[in-house]
C-alpha cells in the first residue's frame, strides 16, 4: 500500500508514521519511509541514530545535486530547466536505513510566487511520483497538513490518506480542512486515527465531531513517547503498548483496503 499520513502539528502523526513504518519493515515488507513535513522528525521515529541523520540533507537542500539533474542554476528560475529529471538512483544514494525501512528526507517545496513550480519542486515531486507509481513497496509518507507534496499526477495512487487526530477542536477543524483538500485531490480513501486519548470520553467526543470518518484505531495518552523523544529513539524500540495499538491499526487498515477494492 501507498500510505499518507497528516493532521495539525503535534497530534502526533509522525510517531505512527514511524511506529507503523518498523512494525512493516519487521513483518518482512519493503518500506520507503518519506518524511515531506519540515518539522517532523521521522527519522528519529523510526529509531535511525543522530550520527547517521546528520551525514544526509533534506533532498529539497541538496542544492548542486538539484542544478545538475534539472539543468538550472539557483537564481536562474525563469530559465527553461528539466521538469523531468532523472531520479531512479535517489533512494539508493541517500536513503537511511533501519531494520528493513529505508528514509528519505524530502523538504519543504518552496511556496513563493503563489505555487510556483521550481527546480526544487520538480525533483521533489518527480521522486515521489517514482516511488508511488513505479515502486513496488510498501510506502509511508509523512505529510504536512498541506498535503502540498502531493498532485494530481500523484493523488490516484496513495491507497490511503490517515489523518492523526487528537482530542481537541482545533485538531478536528484541521482534519475537515485536510479533508476537503484530498477531495480536492481525488484522494478518496481518507481514515482517522485518534492519538491521546484518556478515556471512553475523549472517543466519544471525537466521534461526535468527526462522525463522517471512519476511524481505524487509536493511540492512547502515552508517557513512554515522551520519554522516546528525550532519548531520541523510536516508541517502537522502548513501548510494546504503542507496537499493539499500531499492529492494530495496520490491521484494520488492511481489512478496509480489500473490502474497498471488493477482495
Amino acid at each position: 500500500m501507498k500510505i499518507a499520513i497528516s493532521g495539525k502539528g503535534g497530534v502526533g502523526k509522525t510517531t505512527l508514521a514511524g511506529v507503523m513504518a518498523r512494525i512493516l519493515g519487521q513483518k518482512g515488507y519493503r518500506v520507503i519511509a518519506l518524511d515531506a513535513d519540515p518539522d517532523s522528525n521521522l527519522a528519529s521515529a523510526i529509531g535511525i541514530q543522530e550520527s547517521e541523520i546528520s551525514k544526509v540533507q533534506p533532498l529539497a537542500q541538496m542544492q548542486e545535486f538539484i542544478e545538475e539533474r534539472t539543468g538550472t542554476k539557483k537564481g536562474q528560475y525563469g530559465a527553461f530547466f528539466q521538469i523531468n529529471p532523472k531520479v531512479d538512483d535517489i533512494l539508493e544514494r541517500f536513503s537511511l536505513e533501519k531494520e528493513g525501512v529505508r528514509l528519505i528526507m524530502l523538504g519543504s517545496i518552496p511556496q513563493g510566487g503563489g505555487g510556483c513550480f521550481c527546480p526544487e519542486s520538480a525533483l521533489l515531486k518527480s521522486f515521489l511520483s517514482h516511488v508511488l507509481i513505479e515502486r513496488d513497496d510498501y510506502v509511508i509518507v509523512d505529510m504536512e497538513a498541506g498535503l502540498e507534496h502531493l498532485g494530481r499526477g500523484t493523488t490516484e495512487y496513495i491507497d490511503a490518506l490517515i489523518i492523526v487526530v487528537e482530542p481537541g477542536k482545533r485538531s478536528f477543524q484541521t482534519a475537515l480542512q485536510i479533508k476537503k483538500l484530498s477531495g480536492d485531490l481525488g484522494i478518496k480513501r481518507v481514515y482517522i486515527v485518534g492519538n491521546k486519548i484518556t478515556g471512553e470520553e475523549d472517543l466519544q467526543f471525537m466521534n461526535e465531531h468527526l462522525s463522517d470518518f471512519i476511524v481505524l484505531g487509536n493511540m492512547g495518552y502515552n508517557e513512554k513517547i515522551i520519554e522516546a523523544d528525550k532519548l531520541g529513539l523510536s516508541p517502537y524500540d522502548i513501548d510494546p503498548k504503542i507496537r499493539t495499538e499500531v499492529e492494530e491499526i495496520i490491521t484494520v487498515l488492511e481489512k478496509e483496503q480489500m473490502q474497498a477494492d471488493g477482495k
